[in-house]
């Protein structure tokens, strides 16, 4: 089964990148950042349902994600969820649950991928950081890298129900989509700050990777 779920996850991947590329113009900055074994945990801004594919596609690692139970009750989706790396969990954000699955994940050696705002942005930009994610560094001992991305809100806004694409074959658009991987930085050294203070560099590392992300764009 874990040859299967290799095999799906890779093909579903791939698959991806190359329908953001054609339809969405994707382009991807700072990829060396991300470490190339070990648990690394990576910290994004939520724009849209997209932001999850467009982070972890065409990578060489595969990814780890969060997702609500509800994504889960149609059982051929939840089970195609499965196959891709989604641990189901009770609520958005991170919780008590969420943090668990996480140290689990990364003690495993795998990346995974997180939402610290906890929920898609209203109005594109970036929101505060919850605090939960400060209790998750405290037990976090892997890397943690910062992500931007940009585009994808444009693109499917959580008020529209379906994505509108921005083909590469057509002028350039603002929905065209970009994410920019950052250094890593060690979670024991974050820990030793102030809650407020750690929020607050995270969230100055994130607002600085969506504007690389958005310097890329196709627009």
């Amino acid at each position: 089964m874990r040859f299967v779920n290799f095999i799906i996850y890779a093909i579903g991947s791939w698959f991806s990148a190359f329908v953001l590329a054609v339809f969405f113009g994707l382009r991807v900055v700072g990829t060396h950042n991300l470490p190339r074994r070990g648990g690394v945990l990576i910290v994004a801004n939520h724009q849209s349902f997209l932001d999850p594919v467009a982070i972890g596609c065409g990578r060489s690692r595969h990814f780890h994600f969060l997702a609500r139970k509800t994504l889960f009750a149609n059982p051929l989706f939840g089970w195609l969820l499965r196959r891709l790396n989604c641990v189901p969990i009770d609520q958005e954000g991170i919780g008590i649950e969420g943090i668990r699955n996480i140290i689990a994940r990364l003690q495993a050696g795998h990346p995974v991928l997180v939402f610290p705002e906890g929920e898609r942005t209203h109005d594109g930009r970036l929101q505060d950081l919850r605090p939960g994610i400060a209790l998750l560094f405290k037990r976090v001992t892997a890397p943690i890298v910062p992500v931007g991305i940009a585009g994808a809100y444009e693109a499917w806004p959580r008020w529209r129900k379906l994505p509108v694409p921005a083909p590469v074959f057509l002028a350039p658009s603002r929905r065209s989509i970009a994410v920019a991987y950052g250094a890593p930085r060690d979670a024991r050294e974050l820990v030793r700050m102030p809650r407020e203070e750690m929020l607050a560099l995270l969230r100055s590392d994130i607002a600085q990777l969506i504007k690389d992300a958005d310097a890329i764009r196709r627009t």
